[in-house]
């Protein structure tokens, strides 16, 4: 099959990914914040922007960095961003993004790229747009630069249990460290401290003129079941909306049912799913 060409793309283009970003915000987020931020000048963005589609119109995109990350790509996409994404070494520590892209694309790429450490196959993508009804806790609050201690312990749990490996590998913990102590700074990073213990916390870790995406949301274990995530929850929704975006999103694995339970209960609907292959 003749395939049309996969370039990498640059500032020259910025316009026409950036309407192609548009077509799917909340899937799109993670790479429509960095567009944002860094353009398309890869050594500023830490990452590369391929193309897929004749000269002027690009069809499909793919982002390649720490994170690979396909939008609006069908299925001759998939398969010409991985022919030649899988001419190279592997760089990204995860494959992220609509289900059917990212499952399709390690089909083609398990290969030369594999074995993957685990394929989440199936995270419902939700959208809220307005607070909930539920009460909001009015304990939840922005976290001080001076609380980054308390912080950080609770975030390396967090990140130790949904990812399935400590954050703390590799560097000790000094770049998830700079990224805890960024969203603090960016007015980003909740939390419900009492006494000094983190009962709560969650992070706007992306945010476009979309969408804020939540992520990192978490409970101690020993406040688990006692009804304290729902207030938690709507206190970070009804900042959120009111400072940051006109829409929330985030992206939920399917099997995790209590989180499933709180988050349609703050008034989040589906519009999609996401697949995470982890390396």
């Amino acid at each position: 099959m003749l395939m049309a060409p996969v370039r990498q793309l640059g500032e020259g283009e910025r316009g026409a990914v950036e309407r192609l970003l548009d077509q799917d915000p909340y899937a799109a987020a993670q790479v429509a914040e960095r567009v944002a931020a860094h353009g398309l000048s890869w050594w500023r963005a830490e990452g590369r922007i391929f193309g897929y589609g004749a000269r002027r119109r690009i069809e499909s995109i793919c982002w390649s960095g720490g994170h690979l990350t396909p939008v609006c790509a069908s299925r001759p996409a998939v398969e010409a961003f991985a022919e030649r994404l899988g001419a190279e070494e592997r760089i990204c520590s995860s494959i992220v993004g609509r289900a059917d892209a990212v499952l399709g694309l390690w089909e083609l790429l398990s290969p030369r790229w594999g074995p993957a450490r685990d394929i989440r196959e199936d995270q419902p993508l939700l959208v809220a747009d307005a607070p909930p009804e539920v009460p909001p806790d009015p304990r939840v609050r922005l976290v001080g630069m001076t609380e980054v201690d308390l912080l950080f312990p609770a975030s390396v749990a967090m990140y130790t249990e949904e990812v399935g490996a400590s954050p703390l590998a590799g560097d000790g913990g000094r770049s998830y460290r700079r990224r805890v102590t960024d969203l603090v700074r960016a007015r980003r990073a909740y939390a419900l401290i009492v006494d000094g213990e983190v009962l709560f916390k969650a992070e706007l870790a992306i945010v476009t003129r979309h969408t804020a995406q939540i992520q990192g949301v978490w409970v101690a274990p020993a406040w688990r079941g006692r009804g304290l995530a729902a207030g938690a929850m709507a206190a970070v929704m009804a900042d959120a909306l009111g400072r940051v975006a006109p829409t929330l999103s985030l992206y939920v694995n399917h099997y995790n049912v209590a989180a499933r339970r709180l988050y349609r209960r703050c008034g989040f609907r589906e519009v999609g799913a996401f697949a995470t292959v982890l390396f």
